[in-house]
């Protein structure tokens, strides 16, 4: 049987969500994102057609379009709304996985025993946009690589169909860019060689291509080949990232016990953004030297910046350890999880320390985890060292 996948993507999801608090900010250039000193997080078609892009520092995109309006986001609305949206799908949809903050992928194989698959699928996305006056755009093919693909081909409003018969005709003429796993890096070094559309690179052997590029070399040939065999994985609010420690000696040095819950929050954030992942939920688990276990629980805008979740973490840990008594153990858990690549709060934080940031995590890849880490000094004592 063939498959069926289902990419939908919500369109300039940011700034959809602002418009709906200020419809008078409807159909004007429109940034999303911090201040002089920040970048764009988002960006309306308005503003892209001046040039003005994601992650761009707000300084060259009012360059680009001095007269664009700048509005600071707002991460739990933009929560909010997205799990709205995704409770709508999920309710219609048998195999529903999120994505992201903004998209979803859906496995619908078989449903055309019952209904048009293209029909169906036509019909939840006016749902959803009904329902949060949200602009959804979609497409409907064999795989999730075209599937994505397509969806972006048909922004803004898109709903394409790619049968199996037409995947080819559709990704050759594409620029390899529109591959979901070429980045920069990988695009200047296959143009140096003349491969600069999706037809040039799935006629390239695919030995060759791992040579040249390493590991994902035949993934890429794969992918330009309309190759994906990966399944929609279900969205499962309890799959998380943990970890705890129990002490060699049961202590109360509150200084210490923070250094340590400083240090879980660093390790699984970073693996947070290793994995593409994002947090909406934060649990810190105590444990008393007479065993009694404590939990403290909170729910945050989806995240994977250590400065956020660390704080967040020591506010839930001043709450919950409130006994004289020793503690054991500590522990750290981030559920809630989605896909994504907001890696910091784009809204509120400086170009400089999102640069800290990737600089921190590029030796963090090269040289190991335990490479570069913040200073605990004014958290530790002597005797913890």
């Amino acid at each position: 049987m063939e498959r069926a996948i289902v990419h939908m993507d919500l369109d300039t999801f940011f700034v959809s969500c602002m418009r709906l608090q200020h419809p008078e900010m409807e159909g004007i250039p429109l940034i999303v994102g911090g201040g002089d000193r920040g970048v764009v997080a988002s960006c309306s078609y308005e503003a892209r057609r001046f040039g003005v892009r994601s992650a761009m520092p707000t300084k060259m995109a009012l360059k680009l379009c001095p007269e664009a309006k700048i509005v600071k986001g707002d991460m739990e609305l933009f929560s909010r709304y997205s799990n709205t949206v995704t409770e709508i799908i999920e309710e219609k949809a048998p195999i529903v996985e999120k994505a992201s903050i903004d998209e979803h992928y859906l496995d619908i194989t078989g449903m055309d025993r019952f209904h048009g698959a293209y029909k169906w699928t036509n019909e939840l996305a006016a749902r959803v946009t009904h329902e949060t006056g949200l602009p959804i755009s979609f497409a409907l093919s064999v795989n999730k690589t075209v599937s994505k693909i397509a969806t972006g081909e048909g922004k803004p409003k898109g709903n394409l169909e790619i049968t199996a018969m037409q995947v080819r005709q559709f990704l050759n003429p594409l620029s390899i860019r529109k591959i979901p796993m070429v980045g920069n890096a990988t695009f200047t070094l296959l143009s140096r060689i003349g491969i600069r559309n999706i037809q040039t690179l799935a006629e390239m052997p695919a030995q060759v291509l791992q040579e040249m590029i390493g590991m994902n070399g035949l993934e890429l040939w794969k992918k330009a080949n309309g190759i994906d065999i990966r399944p929609v994985e279900p969205h499962r609010e309890r799959k998380s990232l943990s970890t705890e420690d129990t002490f060699h000696q049961d202590t109360t040095d509150i200084h210490f016990l923070r250094a340590v819950l400083c240090g879980m929050v660093e390790s699984l954030a970073y693996q947070l953004r290793q994995e593409n992942w994002l947090t909406s939920t934060v649990t810190v688990k105590i444990r008393y030297s007479n065993f009694d276990t404590e939990f403290k629980q909170c729910t945050i805008p989806y995240t994977s910046a250590d400065h956020t979740l660390t704080k967040t973490v020591l506010e839930l840990f001043k709450k919950l350890f409130h006994r004289r008594m020793s503690l054991r153990m500590v522990g750290v858990s981030f559920s809630g999880l989605v896909r994504g690549t907001y890696q910091i709060n784009m809204f509120e934080d400086t170009v400089e320390l999102m640069s800290l940031y990737q600089a921190m995590d590029k030796i963090k890849n090269r040289f190991g985890a335990n490479a570069v880490m913040r200073c605990n000094g004014a958290f530790l004592k002597p005797k913890a060292l």
